[in-house]
Order: structure tokens, then C-alpha cells, then sequence
């Protein structure tokens, strides 16, 4: 059956609509105001998936229709989503995430679909919004709710949830997401503001949350708040446990005194390896071994943190030897290739990376069939993380969710100082090559 709630929204009206659409999935609802329109679904598997992390994925997918075009290009159809949905799902994913109970293993997917925009409203804010509602009425065990808000300080006053030719006149522009108890993401940018306006932004934005996460509890009630589904850890073998823990802890501490970054990872490895002939290779029922096995990696990565952590916080040294004051060796050299138009290697202990710039005309600018029209960009910088950067093998070809993060937030961080195209008429490309990765 449907149900609605409507509230108001940093001075705008938001519907959420239940029952209506996609009810085969454990959660969905329509996220609306004014022409604006997200579908967002959850769905989460009633098996536990034997991994050691908890798969959660994010999908944002914005529909041409939902402005009344067709796509370009050859097959008139959606393609792979751009680097600014990329972006939207991990910002959908980030404030979500925290929120299921530890050791949750369970597949589990979010799909945000625009189905109408006229850019009066961000319908990413919509999306994260429907993400955290449609969790909420489920039965999938979710500790919620949560909400976003973007906000934009334009002549001096906060607005919530701008469009995009108020953004545009904006000085700063924040999206905070968060819960009643408090803060649990934060992203922006912004000219140069004081620490009183960035804290003053802060308080407004969680301040207007509130509306959307008491919608969040009326919807579900209208539902008849179903009950989530029962989910207990896997129990530990304590007694074993503390057993690994006795034996690998004078080893991983051994280890991390290390400097060389593949060096300690190779210490590490050979007393996990000891550990499991001690503990693992004895037990004969193969379901058994395979739990004793997990609990096993489960020990190493709990001993590598805690170790390292007290050795900073109560020795004062750095798992490399260094103290809380030292920063890693630092080497930068200019003009090391030949035909780029401007080209760097950045040296800090054992990260490195090549930066690369080349210069173009107008014609260069990047091309983007965008959900609300076609726009241009003239700078662009490009992240790379190959498999090879930090001892490994790999797949290779296109980019993972995380190097579009990193080089949006690398762009978004000079893009302030890059000059304006009237004074500067060109395209400009930055390419970052990490060659080496240690943690920084």
C-alpha cells in the first residue's frame, strides 16, 4: 500500500513515497521536490557472504529522460556512469556505511535512478536521502536514520539545498551528512573563510537535517515499522584467539619495527604463516580450519593495528622509526621528460609520483553530456593507481571508484588557484602516475 510523508526541507517541501514502485526489493521509496524525482532501492542477502568485509555497493544512475533528452553518441543509450556519478555513489556510500552492525557480511546494494531534474534542487542530496529511507523501512539491519544536506553561503547567508545557478554564486559550498547524535561526513569547498564561518556551516547544515530524519521515523512508522532481521557475529574461539594473540604479538611487533615497507609486509606474512602451521594445520574437519583460518587474519590485522597505535601513542615512534614530529624524506625534481610541456617526480619515504602537465587550446576542452545539458571543462586532472605501485599484480585498463575520488579531490584543490579562461584561454591536463605507496 502507499504511503507518503512530507516535511519541509531547508525551506522546500520533500515527499517520500513507499509502495509504489520496485516492491519486490526489501526497501524502496521516491524521493521528490518539485520536478526533482530519485527511485531508490535497497536490497541486502539473507546469506552471509564469507568475505571479511562488508560488501556494501552503491550505484547512482541518471536517467536522459529525466530532462527530456536522448543521449549522445552512437547507441542513443546510458553508457557507464560519468566521474561526477562515480562521486555521487561514494558520497551516497560513506555516511551509509558506518551504520550496520559490526561484522555484517551480508551483500547488500543500493541503486539511486533519477527519474526527473530541473536542476532547482541536487539530486544527489535526494538520492542519499532515499538511500538512508529505503534502509530504514526495511528489515535489513540498519542503525539508522541519516541524511545529507548540500548548502551554499551566497552574500554572507546559508542556503539549503541550492540550485545550480545559486551554487554558482555561492563562496562556499558544503554538503554535511549526518545522524541526531551528530556529524558523519563533511565535503566542500569554499574561498578563503574563517574557522568561525566553516564551524557556523556546520551548525546549520546538521541543524536542517533533523526535518528529514524525523520524516525518515514517520515513514517507517506508516509501514508498520517491520521488525530487521536477527543477525549475530560469527562467534570467536576465545580460547584459541588468545592463544594467536600470545603467540603473534612479540612477531608483529618485531615486524612493524621494520623501516622497509615490503620488507615488514614480508615479516608479517611469515608469522601468519608460522601461526597457521601452529594453529590451523592440526585441525582436521576442513569447515573448521577454514573458520580457525579466518579468525587467524582476523587476529593479524586487530594486533598490526593495536600495536601500531600503542607504539605511537605510548613510545612515540612510527612503525618506520620515525617520532610523531618527523616527516618522511621529501625529494622533488622538475623537468625530467622531454616532451611534456611540464612534468615532476615527488618523492615523500616510499611514495612516489609522476605529475605530468600539458597544455591545449579550446578545442581540448573536455565534452560533457550531463544530465542537464552539455557543459566544458578546461582543466582536468587525472589519478592513476596501477598494481604495480604497491608490489602487486593486477588488472589493468579504466579507472577504479577510487582513483576518480582521488583525482577529483587533487582537482577540486587547485582548481582555486588555476586562472580564470577569459585570462587564460587554455585547456590544461594534469596527470598523477603513483609509482610507489606507502600511506601517503
Amino acid at each position: 500500500m502507499k504511503q507518503t510523508v512530507t516535511t519541509t526541507f531547508a525551506g522546500k517541501e520533500i515527499s517520500i513515497e513507499t509502495g509504489r514502485m520496485a516492491k519486490q526489493a526489501d526497501g524502496s521509496v521516491v524521493v521528490s521536490c518539485g520536478n526533482n524525482m530519485v527511485l531508490v532501492t535497497a536490497v541486502s542477502s539473507k546469506r552471509d557472504s564469507g568475505l571479511d568485509f562488508f560488501p556494501l555497493t552503491v550505484e547512482y544512475q541518471e536517467k536522459f529522460y529525466a530532462t527530456g533528452k536522448i543521449p549522445g553518441g552512437y547507441f542513443k543509450r546510458e553508457g557507464r556512469p560519468s566521474g561526477q556519478q562515480i562521486l555521487t555513489c561514494r558520497l551516497i556510500d560513506r555516511p551509509l556505511r558506518p551504520l550496520f552492525p559490526d561484522g555484517y557480511n551480508r551483500e547488500t546494494q543500493i541503486v539511486a535512478t533519477v527519474l526527473s531534474a530541473d536542476g532547482e534542487f541536487p539530486v544527489e542530496i535526494l538520492s542519499s536521502l532515499g538511500a538512508s529511507a529505503a534502509l530504514h523501512i526495511s528489515d535489513i539491519p540498519f542503525s539508522g536514520p541519516n541524511a545529507s544536506i548540500q548548502l551554499a553561503r551566497i552574500d554572507g547567508k546559508f542556503v539549503g539545498n541550492p540550485s545550480v545557478e545559486e551554487t554558482e554564486k555561492a563562496d562556499l559550498v558544503m554538503i554535511v551528512s549526518g545522524t541526531r547524535e551528530g556529524i558523519s561526513m563533511v565535503e566542500g569547498e569554499c574561498k578563503y573563510i574563517s574557522e568561525a564561518d566553516a564551524l557556523a556551516a556546520l551548525k546549520f547544515g546538521h541543524e536542517q537535517l533533523i526535518a528529514v530524519l524525523d520524516a525518515q521515523d514517520e515513514l517507517r512508522k506508516k509501514v508498520g515499522s517491520p521488525e530487521k532481521r536477527e543477525f549475530t557475529p560469527a562467534e570467536r574461539n576465545e580460547s584459541l584467539v588468545k592463544e594467536m594473540e600470545d603467540f603473534l604479538t612479540p612477531k608483529i611487533k618485531a615486524a612493524l619495527g621494520i623501516k622497509e615497507k615490503l620488507d615488514r609486509y614480508a615479516a608479517v606474512d611469515a608469522a601468519k604463516s608460522e601461526a597457521k602451521e601452529k594453529f590451523v594445520s592440526s585441525i582436521e574437519d576442513k569447515d573448521e580450519a577454514a573458520k580457525a583460518d579466518k579468525e587467524l587474519g582476523t587476529v593479524v590485522g586487530d594486533l598490526k593495528y593495536d600495536i601500531a597505535r600503542a607504539m605511537i601513542l605510548d613510545d612515540g615512534a612510527r612503525i618506520d622509526g620515525r617520532d610523531t614530529k618527523t616527516v618522511r624524506p621529501i625529494a622533488c625534481e622538475a623537468g625530467i621528460l622531454p616532451r611534456a610541456h611540464g612534468s615532476g617526480l615527488f618523492t615523500r619515504g616510499e611514495t612516489q609520483v609522476l605529475g605530468t602537465v600539458t597544455l591545449g587550446t579550446s578545442s581540448d576542452e573536455q565534452i560533457i553530456d550531463g544530465l542537464l545539458g552539455n557543459s566544458k571543462k578546461s582543466f582536468m586532472l587525472h589519478y592513476n593507481f596501477p598494481p604495480y605501485c604497491v608490489g602487486e599484480t593486477g588488472r589493468m585498463g579504466g579507472q577504479s571508484r577510487r582513483e576518480v575520488g582521488h583525482g577529483f579531490l587533487a582537482e577540486r584543490a587547485l582548481e582555486a588557484i588555476i586562472p580564470d579562461n577569459e585570462k587564460f584561454p587554455y585547456s590544461i591536463r594534469i596527470v598523477s602516475e603513483v609509482l610507489e605507496s606507502n600511506g601517503s
